[in-house]
């Protein structure tokens, strides 16, 4: 699998993802600076890492997804790419006009870092080899998802939401529960997919739990599934 991992002034996820990615695939990730004008050729998988990109000046991922490597990055989207922006990553693709909706202060307004359970609710190649609820990090102040009620609406009938927050057996938090959806966001939705399904936002960090070390290895599982989808393709 041959992946690159942008980076903006402020990320502070992207040498964890850089380092999963290689730990998955055995292959290391390319880094790529957002005043690049291309990806490197051949790649598979582009990911937009967590941090504060540009400070979170303006709206979270705002400034950032202004940023030259972002065209290309969208143009590798829409030929067909696979693209996986976490926290940070997520509200710059958003912004970029990749993934539907916003994300908003958290409810209660504070920083959340702390470990959720999520639950799969969609079949992608990033999703593919989930077949369990997985533990995994979360480290945001601006998670809330909100989107308009028809956007909501499609995203279940399309099969999109990716993710939700979820009690440890895997049953969906309900909205306003708090300990099991802290940040408040509507449907307790934790991660979307593009229409074409090739795009993944997810507010929850992957690359923070992907190896035994860390205290667990649940994360991996999302990486191992893009590594899949590519060994079968």
């Amino acid at each position: 699998m041959r992946a690159a991992v942008v980076v903006f002034p402020g990320s502070n996820c992207d040498r964890d993802m850089a380092v999963a990615l290689g730990a998955a695939s055995g292959q290391a990730a390319s880094m790529v600076w957002h005043k690049d004008s291309a990806l490197p050729p051949g790649l598979d998988l582009v990911a937009v890492p967590g941090g504060f990109s540009f400070g979170d000046y303006l709206r979270v991922g705002a400034i950032a997804a202004q940023s030259p490597i972002m065209a290309a990055v969208r143009e590798f989207a829409r030929a067909g790419g696979l693209v996986l922006g976490v926290c940070n990553g997520w509200q710059v693709l958003i912004e970029a006009g990749l993934l539907p909706g916003a994300l908003m202060r958290n409810a209660g307004l504070s920083f959340l870092c702390r470990d959720v359970h999520l639950v799969c609710q969609a079949v992608s190649a990033f999703t593919h080899r989930v077949d369990r609820p997985i533990r995994i990090p979360i480290g945001h102040h601006d998670g809330c998802f909100v989107a308009e009620p028809e956007a909501l609406d499609r995203l279940e009938d399309e099969g999109r939401i990716a993710f939700r927050y979820a009690a440890p057996d895997g049953t969906p938090a309900a909205e306003g529960d708090r300990a099991l959806n802290p940040n408040g966001s509507m449907r307790a939705i934790a991660g979307v997919l593009s229409e074409n399904r090739r795009v993944l936002g997810m507010m929850p960090h992957p690359e923070r739990l992907a190896d035994p070390a860390l205290g667990g290895a649940d994360g991996r599982l999302v990486f191992k599934s893009v590594l899949s989808q590519m060994e079968t393709a």
